[in-house]
């Protein structure tokens, strides 16, 4: 799992502000398909927005764990039900640029 400082999980999330859920986690859970769906989309955004269904702020907690342990992305924010994840890109195709870490 990636670490984030205080600045760059800001710039993130100012980012992210405008973006719409690319993925949504349904009634099923977390399923293979799901996390393969949210890899392919990082891989071509970055930085996605997930939208999970359900009340329950603890699974969805546990989802933000799992997702960003199995693909190696680091969890922005987690609001409502929306979870917002970043996995940069390869060194010769990132689109996101962070502030240096200090």
């Amino acid at each position: 799992m990636i670490e984030l400082t205080p600045d760059q999980r800001r710039h993130l999330k100012s980012l992210a502000h405008h973006l719409n859920p690319v993925v949504m986690i349904g009634n099923n859970g977390l399923t293979d398909a799901v996390i393969r769906e949210i890899a392919v989309n990082l891989d071509a955004h970055e930085l996605i927005k997930i939208r999970v269904l359900g009340d329950d702020r603890a699974l969805r907690e546990q989802y933000l764990q799992q997702i960003c342990t199995d693909l190696g992305a680091a969890p922005v924010q987690h609001i409502g039900k929306l979870l917002l994840i970043y996995r940069p890109g390869l060194e010769d195709k990132r689109k996101i640029v962070l502030p240096k870490k200090k």
